[in-house]
């Protein structure tokens, strides 16, 4: 079998459930902790390894979380954002980090193992404007970094600029912008 293959295997295997409550929202959820604990029995002669990587954009500060599915000769590997909160009531900045990054990591593995979190309560309801961009900006990241063609690319970067240009976040605009020309200087697209 192929990396894909192998890939392809484990997420049609995965089952993830949501074990998780939060009493205070009435919803159910799962942790990147939860995501692991489900994927490990369905490695086989495969590993998962997870890194974080601050990033600095447009003066706000981003967990970059990259995912990495390894056979041991080749490696599929996603990315995710997460925005680090200026201040959240009840946590050391420490602590912000350390949310920030589970955060990160756990969009990071939803997208290498397939794990479809957008309809799920704990990431609509009541959510502020600017947290639905940061939720969304992960998913477009992660939409930027896999565009085949660069056709692609832009229809992914256009719908990308319509939503958050309908809450009006510029520096979320400058994360795509600058995801888009990574991705078209990576691939030589010139269009």
């Amino acid at each position: 079998m192929n990396i894909t293959q192998k890939l392809f295997a484990v997420q049609r295997a995965l089952k993830a459930p949501k074990t998780q409550k939060n009493n205070f929202g009435g919803y159910n959820y799962r942790t990147c902790e939860d995501i692991l604990s489900a994927v490990k029995p369905l490695l086989n002669d495969c590993t998962i390894t997870i890194s974080d990587e601050i990033v600095e954009v447009a003066g706000r500060i981003y967990v970059k979380a990259t995912a990495i599915f390894e056979d041991g000769e080749h490696s599929v590997a996603t990315t995710a954002y997460a925005r680090e909160a200026e201040f959240k009531k009840g946590m050391d900045e420490s602590q912000l980090t350390g949310a920030t990054s589970s955060y990160a990591r756990k969009y990071a593995l939803n997208g290498l193992l397939l794990i479809d979190d957008t309809a799920d309560t704990d990431t609509i309801q009541g959510k502020s404007q600017p947290e639905e961009v940061a939720d969304s900006l992960a998913e477009h990241l992660y939409n930027l970094q896999t565009a085949k063609t660069s056709g692609e690319l832009k229809g992914v970067y256009t719908r990308a600029v319509r939503q958050i240009q309908s809450v009006g976040d510029k520096s979320a605009l400058k994360v795509i912008e600058r995801a888009k020309d990574e991705m078209k200087e990576k691939n030589g697209w010139s269009s």
